[in-house]
C-alpha cells in the first residue's frame, strides 16, 4: 500500500490501462465474432451466387435475350395451335325450346335409321341415338344448346358409320352431361375444350372399321377424339378346315402324250391301246394354291369393335399474357 501511495502516478496509469485493456478486449472479442458470423454469411451467399451462376438462365443480358426469345417462339406456336382448332371452335350455344330439340332429335333418328337399312346394317330396337331418355320426355330447354351440338356431332359419326356398311351396330350408349342432372358445367382453369364422351359397338368386316376410323378423323366441323378402341374377331374358334369352301369345277380331261418306252406301254388301269395308237397319259394335277385355300379360310371373318369418342368442344381462346 506504501507503493501506491508514494507511487499515485504510475499506479493510477496501471489501473486506466487495465481497464482500458479490458475495454478493448470485450470490444475486440465482440467485433471478432460478429466478422465471424458476417463471414459465414458472406460465404453463404457467395456459394449461393456462384451456384445461381452456373445455370442455364442465370439472369445475364445474353441468357435475357434467349429466354425472350425462346417465349416469342412458344407464344407463336400456342396462337398458331389455337387458330388450328378455331374451324372446330362451336359459337355461343343458344337454346332453343324442349320441342324443337325433340323434334330435331327425332329427325336424326329416322335419317339413321334409313342410313342403316339402305346400308344393310342391323340397329338395335331401342336405338334413338343415344337420347332414349327422352323419347318420352323433354329435355329442359336450359340444356338445349349444348344437347344439340352433341347430337349433329353423334348424327355426323354414325353416317359415316352407315357410309363404311358394317354388318350390325350392337350398341351406342351416352353418358349423361352434368347438365342433365341437374349440375353446373365448370372448366378448369387450364382447360382448352370440353369432352362429350359417347361409346359405339358394331361388327362387320375389317374394311368397315377402317373406313369408320379414317372418316371420323377427317369432319370439317366436329373434333372427334378417340380415347379407346378394342378390336376382337367376331369367330371365337379358330378357322377349321371344314370351313374352307370351294367352287366346284369340272375335272380336266385326259390328255394325250407320247411316251419314251414305245408304243403298248399304258398306265395301270387303262385298256390297252389299239394297234398303232399312242397309249393315254394322265394330265398332271394343278398345283395346289395356299393362298387361295387361306382366302376361303379366312376371308369371310368379320370384327366386332368397341370405341369410346369423345367430342370436343372447344372453350373460347385464351388470351396469353
Amino acid at each position: 500500500m506504501s507503493w501506491i501511495k508514494e507511487n499515485k502516478f504510475i499506479a493510477g496509469l496501471a489501473a486506466t490501462t487495465l481497464v482500458v485493456l479490458g475495454i478493448l478486449y470485450f470490444f475486440g472479442s465482440s467485433a471478432a465474432a460478429k466478422y465471424d458470423e458476417a463471414k459465414q454469411k458472406f460465404d453463404e451467399a457467395n456459394s449461393e451466387a456462384t451456384s445461381f451462376e452456373s445455370m442455364a438462365l442465370y439472369p445475364k443480358v445474353e441468357n435475357k435475350a434467349g429466354k425472350t426469345k425462346a417465349l416469342d417462339e412458344y407464344r407463336k406456336a400456342v396462337e398458331g395451335l389455337q387458330a388450328s382448332f378455331e374451324p372446330f371452335r362451336s359459337k355461343e350455344l343458344e337454346n332453343v325450346s324442349s320441342q324443337a330439340f325433340t323434334d330435331s332429335l327425332r329427325l336424326a333418328d329416322e335419317e339413321l335409321r334409313k342410313a342403316f337399312e339402305q346400308a344393310g346394317t342391323k340397329v338395335p330396337d331401342a336405338f334413338f341415338v343415344g337420347f332414349e331418355r327422352y323419347q318420352a320426355s323433354l329435355a329442359p330447354e336450359r340444356n338445349t344448346g349444348i344437347l344439340s351440338f352433341q347430337l349433329q356431332a353423334i348424327k355426323q359419326t354414325l353416317l359415316d358409320l352407315a357410309k363404311s356398311s358394317p354388318s350390325a351396330l350392337l350398341n351406342l350408349y351416352r353418358p349423361n352431361l352434368a347438365e342433365e342432372d341437374g349440375q353446373a358445367y365448370a372448366p378448369g382453369p387450364n382447360d382448352v375444350a370440353r369432352a362429350l364422351p359417347f361409346e359405339i359397338s358394331f361388327i362387320g368386316p375389317e374394311r368397315s372399321a377402317r373406313e369408320f376410323l379414317s372418316a371420323i378423323t377427317k369432319l370439317d366441323k366436329y373434333f372427334i377424339s378417340i380415347k379407346s378402341l378394342r378390336v376382337s374377331n367376331a369367330k371365337k374358334d379358330p378357322p377349321k378346315a371344314s370351313d374352307a369352301k370351294f367352287d366346284a369345277k369340272a375335272k380336266p380331261a385326259a390328255a394325250k402324250a407320247e411316251t419314251a418306252f414305245g408304243e403298248g406301254i399304258s398306265l395301270p388301269g387303262d385298256s390297252a391301246p389299239a394297234a398303232g395308237e399312242q397309249p393315254a397319259v394322265a394330265a398332271p394335277s394343278p398345283p395346289v394354291n395356299s393362298g387361295r385355300i387361306l382366302s376361303q379360310v379366312l376371308g369371310s371373318e368379320e370384327i366386332q369393335v368397341f370405341v369410346r369418342l369423345e367430342v370436343l368442344q372447344f372453350l373460347p381462346a385464351k388470351k396469353l399474357p
